[in-house]
């Protein structure tokens, strides 16, 4: 009886190892927020990665998390390095892209808990009064990653997290106006 449990156990451990082998390796995270305030008043307070400390989700997951500005104070070649508790993880980020009042992209390098690369972008489109602001992140998983995205939804974990920025961001530009 033993034996055919743990049989069993071991097909069901090679049929995942298996599946996630056939998960679609590049993913995207998008989320946008209109915002009542111009593309230009919005455009800094993600273009100077300093300012990200006032809205961005990920600032709460270590209140003691240690960080590094490299670079210009804004814009392309501006670095961003992290290091913090298991939640937080290793990483840093580099703006790659700038262009004011309209885009903002960002490599995202990851060293823990795993390692990887992504891009973020920032769109600032104007509707009418307001700016449709746009924040999305893709990349490519290897396989441990898609693995880990059998059993954990990146689209709603990180999807999750840009909804809580975006919505500080709207929150802090519409308080100043």
């Amino acid at each position: 009886m033993l034996r055919k449990v743990l049989l069993a156990v071991a097909a069901v451990i090679v049929v995942v190892l298996i599946a996630a082998a056939f998960q679609p390796a590049d993913f995207q995270v998008s989320r946008s927020a209109l915002i009542a305030a111009p593309p230009a008043a919005l455009f800094p307070e993600v273009n100077d990665l300093t300012r990200w400390k006032t809205w961005s989700p990920y600032e709460k997951l270590d209140p003691a998390m240690k960080r590094t500005f490299e670079g210009p104070p804004a814009g392309v070649g501006a670095a961003y390095g992290w290091a913090g508790n298991s939640s937080a993880g290793t990483g840093k980020m580099t703006i790659t892209e700038s262009k004011p009042a309209e885009k903002v992209v960002i490599r995202l390098d990851f060293l823990k808990p795993m390692e990887a690369t992504s891009y973020a972008t920032f769109a600032f489109a104007p509707e009418g009064t307001q700016t449709r602001v746009t924040w999305s992140m893709a990349g490519h998983n290897g396989y441990l990653g898609k693995l880990f995205c059998m059993f954990m939804n990146m689209d709603k974990m990180v999807g999750g997290q840009f909804e809580e920025g975006l919505a500080t961001l709207k929150q802090q530009a519409e308080a100043r106006k």
